[in-house]
């Protein structure tokens, strides 16, 4: 549905993420992947590289092999190190994490990592500890290329942020303009929902305030305010970017 409506809107080749929780653990994923590259359209998927993942490896190969590197896979490592990655993920998932990045590494895939920020180190330090994980597992990334190696900054709905005023944009230098929210969207069907509808972030998946729309092409024109405490902690001072074409 929401593919044919991309089809009306002037730029017809975008890029389309892939999210959850862990996307293949849809029984439908790979139709859906498919569905969308074979449209034009260039293809995120966000996921832990766990089994869900590489139960699908056949498949994955051959839409590898036709549509290259439109095919963009990011996977979530919590931690450059086995203890802090399975702290947070379960004993075990280090193990199977590294199974399924080498593998695409391995295999020619469009690699890419997510990490975290979750001990308050500093960017040196994360991006230090990433390439000796990169290197000891020889996965071909560059832990110092933003389009190799993405920081997420922690959230915490409990601490207070700062207010983003527009006297910020300039002081921060930072575009408001680069903001996700200025030109992606985000499909969501809720748990118990009868249909899907579209809001600005992926951050927001609850917040009622940011359901724009269950069109498309009504929810580009619609203006997003950053009033949320995600907005700032996460975007605009954290730097955080969920889709490729943002770093």
């Amino acid at each position: 549905m929401y593919l044919d409506q991309l089809e009306y809107l002037e730029n017809t080749s975008v890029e389309i993420g892939f999210t959850g929780g862990e996307p293949f653990m849809n029984p439908n994923i790979l139709d859906h992947l498919r569905e969308a590259l074979s449209r034009g359209h260039s293809v995120l998927v966000l996921t832990n590289a766990m089994r869900p993942m590489l139960r699908h490896k056949g498949q994955l190969l051959s839409l590898l092999k036709q549509y290259g590197n439109m095919l963009k896979i990011r996977v979530s490592v919590d931690h450059y190190t086995k203890e802090l990655h399975d702290a947070e993920r379960g004993n075990g998932s280090w193990n199977t994490m590294v199974e399924g990045c080498v593998w695409l590494a391995h295999e020619g895939f469009s690699l890419s990592v997510g990490g975290r920020n979750k001990l308050g180190e500093n960017e040196g330090q994360l991006r230090g500890g990433y390439h000796e994980f990169f290197q000891s597992f020889n996965l071909g990334l560059n832990a110092n290329q933003p389009q190799d190696l993405v920081i997420f900054p922690e959230m915490d709905d409990k601490e207070d942020v700062p207010e983003i005023t527009e006297k910020c944009w300039e002081k921060l230098d930072v575009n408001a303009n680069q903001m996700m929210c200025a030109t992606s969207r985000m499909v969501v069907k809720r748990k118990g929902a009868n249909k899907p509808v579209i809001i600005s972030c992926t951050l927001l998946p609850y917040e009622e305030q940011f359901e724009l729309s269950e069109s498309l092409s009504d929810a580009i024109k619609c203006t997003v305010k950053l009033n949320h405490r995600h907005c700032a902690r996460f975007c605009v001072l954290g730097g955080g970017a969920c889709g490729s074409s943002q770093i």
